[in-house]
């Protein structure tokens, strides 16, 4: 029976930022007729974006949202099928692959590309989600160029904290990091370069009472957990660096992951150890973390998507 009569898919994306994207361009301009799946935010975190200056071929910037268009309707152009679902359910245990789209679809894939993003995890204040993107950021690398000559604050104790507290004291007049605890879980290297810059002061014992600004970030209110000392601080941009979680937990039946849920995949490559399974994007990458590099790995999946079926077929 031929692929067609059982509808069997040579190309499955799941995930439709960056990664995704570019991966479903790679693949339909490689007659893979790839079939991708949105998830909950099609275009990913990029459509949480405002302005996006560090992308090439955008002399002048370009909204995050914007930008996301562009690239679908560019995936579209050359024969992607893009469908709105999310992933309940896989099955990698099979050839062809098995993948539930809101529990009751299944579509079945020789090749599965996973590209579907992570989530920065956020303080849970009203006022910091009412100010997200006017202000407040959880990717400094990102948006730290928007805060140039200004004083920002930022909050987090661990190293890509500690990471971008000095990026940003490059940029920035002060840096005021917030640290719940009277330490930090940073590597102790990572600690000596914070506390040894003159322009980044440490906040110990406290936390963010309050983002204060009705239109853009203008200052912070911190309560300091020991003593109850309110303390508040006029900053242009808040900058939240507690982490990040994978959309991986679907996957994690089939797949390794690290201790916090990113995607494992082969040194250099999107290969997991499933083969003909990839994972490109955030969902595997902790370090970087940027559109550019997402768009890269979700080419590379395709490329490895597309000589996996030719050897299968051979």
């Amino acid at each position: 029976m031929s692929n067609e009569e059982k509808n069997i898919v040579d190309c499955l994306i799941i995930g439709s930022g960056p990664a995704g994207y570019t991966a479903a361009i790679y693949a339909a301009r490689a007659n893979l007729k790839p079939v991708m799946f949105t998830g909950l935010q099609q275009g990913g975190q990029l459509m949480n974006t405002t302005d996006v200056e560090n992308y090439p071929g955008y002399p002048k910037g370009i909204l995050g949202p914007e930008m996301m268009e562009d690239f679908r309707k560019q995936a579209e152009r050359f024969g992607t099928e893009i469908n709105f679902g999310m992933v309940t359910k896989v099955d990698f245990s099979t050839s062809p692959k098995k993948v539930w789209i809101d529990d009751t679809k299944l579509v079945e894939a020789h090749s599965v590309i996973i590209a579907t993003g992570a989530e920065a995890k956020w303080l849970g204040l009203p006022s910091e989600k009412r100010l997200n993107g006017n202000g407040v950021s959880a990717c400094a690398v990102c948006d730290g160029f928007f805060y140039k000559n200004t004083e920002v604050a930022i909050v987090g104790a661990g190293d890509t904290a500690c990471e971008e507290a000095l990026y940003l004291s490059k940029l920035c007049t002060k840096v005021h990091m917030i640290v719940r605890r009277d330490e930090m879980r940073a590597s102790k290297i990572m600690q000596d370069r914070v506390l040894n810059t003159p322009n980044i002061q440490v906040y110990w014992n406290s936390e963010t009472d309050e983002i204060i600004g009705e239109n853009v970030v203008e200052s912070v209110r911190l309560k300091n957990n020991k003593t109850g000392e309110i303390t508040e601080i006029a900053v242009k941009g808040f900058f939240v660096a507690i982490g990040h979680k994978p959309n991986s937990d679907v996957f994690k039946e089939f797949l390794d992951t690290d201790d916090q849920g990113y995607i494992i995949t082969q040194n250099g490559t999107p290969k997991t150890k499933i083969p003909g399974v990839y994972a490109c994007g955030d969902v595997q990458d902790k370090t970087y973390r940027q559109a550019v590099t997402a768009a890269g790995s979700g080419c590379m999946a395709a490329l490895e998507s597309e000589r996996w079926l030719g050897e299968m077929r051979q």
